[in-house]
């Protein structure tokens, strides 16, 4: 049973930011031996899948928190945090921020060097990683030491561990990292007020349907998973999170776990897409919810065809079949996502219409020199948010080359109509000039594709620009049962319209792995542009 009012007492309550939600939920009176968080690997000889209670979770964390302080970790000190398994990931989060220090969270599948390059610019006091990833940073010039094992630091003694950290909101609270499509990712800083603006907003809210029961396939490094574990914690909701987020491994969780809502990237829901879904029993799933780039029409239709939703009728609540799917467009750096709207069954608002915003944020649509663009005119999205992260650590040029005239340009296209629905059109460096006053969309041409060609699970669209025009490749994942030798040109000219569909050069079937992706799933377009420009110029 959740504890009455306390969503609204925690939502009211200005000492609470994303440093401290599991001392404050405490401290109003939650019931230790209600939810805390149940991950996918032992903690601490619980068995994975094993739900620990609030109590218990709050003892795992003063246990690292006890450890790490016994090994110097002070105050505002960075500490990097690499390994596969989302308990770490969180459980050091947990304990780092409680001593007031900054966890500098990494993905796991980042490549030795370009991990060793980040740890060296965090410039912080010492890593915690697990056996594997120590392992492959062997010889490399870290400028720090490693502390140990993220599993090693539960062996502390929870009663030695110190006072709780008072947080000032502007304090830093958590450094993230961006996708890495080009190299080394930029380190996303968030205070304790900015990463809890959001979560402070839906608290003060109706709790939504599918929030009750969560399994979270969101990256644990990820700023989004960061956010999901207080809104959990906050809502009182059990949640289940895994280490591993590919579409085998979310459905099997589905099925054996049971979630009412599943929080993911779009990168999972086209996994799930290539499953026959009808194979699985998801009814118990009400809601899916994305974040990070906005998702396909064709992977939203196919989840939203399994599950229930509950909806309003003259008679009352009732119980209807399909699930909800709720849209939007975030970022490690927006601290949330910015967007939102439904999707159900019986509902047709796609075309990458992203909703409508945050009554938190204010949005606009830009030009190159920062003004408004007319409604309908395609522009660069500049975001003002509390939600918004605090800079790049240690890289203030970068940091203010995002901001003009009080926005923070995420580096999206997009567009309004005149009902105040946004829609993304593309990343700006994928889109291509094609002179004459036209631009062509990459993300665009992937919907119109994915629409018109049932038999295409996704798709990637690669545009280069040159002194001869636009040359356009189309790489297509088909359906494991459709003909893969199939010549489908001509299809996906047509769905690309006459003007993108005049510069397409090829259209090659491709599997997954030959995609490079970068380690939250993004395709690494500028990749596949460099084999492009290489293929010509042979």
């Amino acid at each position: 049973m959740r504890t009455p009012g306390l969503r609204g007492t925690l939502a009211a309550d200005t000492e609470v930011g994303a440093g401290n939600v599991l001392a404050r939920v405490l401290a109003h009176g939650a019931d230790p031996d209600g939810p805390g968080l149940t991950f996918d690997t032992a903690v601490d000889g619980h068995p994975a899948e094993t739900p620990l209670t609030l109590g218990q979770l709050d003892e795992r964390v003063a246990a690292r928190a006890a450890w790490l302080h016994g090994r110097g970790v002070r105050p505002r000190d960075p500490v990097a945090v690499w390994s596969s398994a989302a308990a770490d990931m969180v459980l050091s989060y947990l304990a780092l921020t409680r001593l007031g220090a900054i966890p500098a969270l990494m993905n796991g599948a980042l490549r030795p060097e370009i991990a060793a390059e980040y740890i060296r610019r965090l410039r912080g006091v010492g890593v915690l990683a697990d056996d594997a990833h120590a392992a492959s940073l062997a010889g490399h010039d870290l400028g720090v030491p490693l502390l140990g094992t993220p599993a090693r630091a539960g062996t502390g003694d929870p009663a030695a561990a110190p006072a709780h950290h008072r947080h000032h909101p502007d304090d830093p609270i958590v450094i993230t990292h961006t996708s890495g499509t080009t190299g080394v990712p930029k380190s996303v800083l968030h205070s304790h007020a900015s990463l809890f603006a959001a979560t402070r907003h839906l608290l003060g809210m109706p709790q939504a349907q599918g929030t009750s029961r969560i399994l979270n396939a969101l990256p644990a490094p990820h700023t989004a998973t960061v956010l999901m574990v207080n809104q959990a914690l906050g809502n009182r909701a059990q949640m289940l999170l895994l280490s591993e987020q590919s579409g085998e491994r979310v459905v099997d969780a589905i099925q054996r776990w049971r979630p009412d809502g599943v929080f993911g990237f779009s990168v999972t829901w086209a996994e799930l897409a290539r499953l026959d879904l009808s194979a699985y029993d998801l009814n118990s799933v009400r809601l899916w919810f994305n974040t990070g780039d906005a998702s396909h029409e064709p992977h939203i239709r196919r989840l939203v065809a399994v599950g229930w939703h509950d909806t309003v009728t003259r008679d009352g609540v009732a119980t209807v079949p399909g699930s909800i799917f709720i849209d939007g467009l975030g970022s490690s750096e927006m601290g949330h996502s910015m967007f939102h709207i439904t999707h159900r069954a019986d509902t047709d608002r796609y075309g990458r219409c992203i909703g409508r915003p945050y009554r938190f944020a204010r949005v606009a649509v830009l030009d190159a020199d920062g003004e408004p663009v007319p409604t309908g005119a395609v522009g660069f999205l500049g975001i003002d948010s509390p939600s918004l992260f605090r800079g790049y650590w240690n890289d203030s040029v970068t940091t203010y080359r995002f901001r003009q005239r009080g926005w923070y340009l995420t580096g999206d296209l997009v567009r309004v109509d005149a009902d105040g629905r946004y829609y993304h059109v593309d990343r700006a460096v994928d889109a291509v000039d094609a002179g004459d006053g036209r631009r062509f969309y990459t993300a665009l041409s992937e919907e119109r594709i994915l629409a018109a060609c049932p038999d295409v699970t996704d798709c990637t669209v690669v545009m280069v620009g040159g002194p001869g025009g636009v040359v356009t490749d189309v790489l297509l994942e088909v359906a494991p049962a459709a003909d893969e030798n199939e010549d489908r040109t001509e299809r996906i000219r047509a769905a690309l319209g006459p003007d993108v569909g005049a510069t397409l050069r090829r259209v090659v079937p491709v599997r997954p792995d030959d995609i490079p992706v970068t380690v939250t799933g993004k395709v690494r377009k500028v990749v596949l542009r460099e084999r492009h420009l290489s293929e010509v110029s042979s």
